[in-house]
């Protein structure tokens, strides 16, 4: 998996979210055949991921920028 630096420029963390909501949103209708739900799912695991990855990385550099300010 990409870490979230070597992300595509065009990436977003609400973009990710709103897209994984709306694959929820379609699945949960209905309006879907199986082999789409499985594809659909497989997507929006890889954004969760992503996303997981994106929001690490914030923390760590949330925490490093805390540790500088204890150390001031």
């Amino acid at each position: 998996m990409k870490s979230a630096e070597k992300l595509d420029s065009e990436w977003n963390y609400e973009a990710k979210v709103a897209e994984v909501e709306a694959i929820i949103a379609s699945i949960e209708a209905g309006n879907l055949d199986l082999e789409e739900v499985f594809e659909q799912f497989a997507v929006a695991a890889k954004s969760l991921c992503e996303c997981e990855t994106f929001l690490r990385e914030r923390q760590q550099q949330v925490d490093l920028l805390i540790e500088n300010l204890q150390d001031s």
